[in-house]
């Protein structure tokens, strides 16, 4: 059993790139973060599991991520979750093990409540739900506000890109149509969130506010003391592959 790669095309010629085992159902699948792609320490922790006990796993690049094509900058919550969408239907077949990270798991909430049907449990780490109105926009220096109005995005500061990355008021906007923080977050299948307390970018507090928003009775909320955002030391790592064994 090898995992196999490629790119599924959009309607619009976008693409987006894949990576696949195949195996045993539920599929597990691998939804990224905000800037991040599925080369991570976490997506390949959880592929080398799925090749190592015959389970199907799917990773995949949003628009504009990795090796998907498409500017970064024309991404949109929309844009993502069709994405998401688009690769676990043209993908995987049968029930899901939905696993998302960072704004993966805000996106994740968003792809189980479009298909519940086919949702067997989820596993969500640090998970940014409804990040772009809750965490980023309040965040904003006062001249990033007025770079957006003026100019339609700002140049955000990186200490992984010294080029830095666009924050858009597409982006800004869209999100905010997507918010699912203050009425019940209709998934029904076990739920399992890993967050660290010194997480300075989706506070744990706001992690415990999307587990007590969704409406499944079974959902474990691990709090990891000394735990970062990135969750990518090796006890972390075996955490959360013990983790998506559990719920599958």
């Amino acid at each position: 059993m090898a995992e196999t790669s490629g790119f599924l095309e959009r309607d619009d010629g976008e693409r987006i790139a894949w990576r696949r085992v195949a195996g045993r159902g539920p599929t597990v699948v691998w939804l990224g973060g905000f800037m991040s792609d599925m080369t991570g320490t976490k997506a390949q922790a959880l592929s080398d599991w799925a090749l190592a006990n015959g389970r199907a796993f799917l990773r995949f690049d949003y628009l504009g991520h990795g090796e998907s094509s498409g500017a970064f900058r024309d991404g949109t919550i929309t844009r993502w979750r069709a994405d998401a969408l688009a690769a676990i239907a043209g993908l995987t077949e049968g029930p899901l093990v939905l696993v998302g990270s960072s704004m993966g798991g805000w996106i994740s909430c968003l792809v189980a409540v479009g298909i519940p049907e086919r949702l067997h449990a989820m596993v969500l780490i640090a998970p940014a739900a409804d990040f772009t109105e809750a965490l980023m926009k309040p965040g904003l220096p006062p001249e990033a506000h007025d770079a957006i109005a003026r100019d339609g995005e700002w140049i955000r500061p990186s200490l992984y890109d010294p080029t830095g990355y666009p924050i858009t008021r597409g982006l800004l906007d869209d999100g905010a149509r997507w918010s699912i923080l203050g009425a019940p977050v209709p998934v029904d299948v076990p739920v399992r969130i890993l967050q660290g307390r010194e997480d300075p970018d989706v506070p744990w507090l706001h992690a415990l506010e999307l587990a007590n928003a969704i409406r499944s009775e079974d959902v474990v909320f691990t709090l990891i003391k000394d735990g970062d955002h990135r969750l990518s030391r090796d006890q972390d790592i075996a955490r959360l592959v013990a983790t998506v064994a559990e719920v599958i």
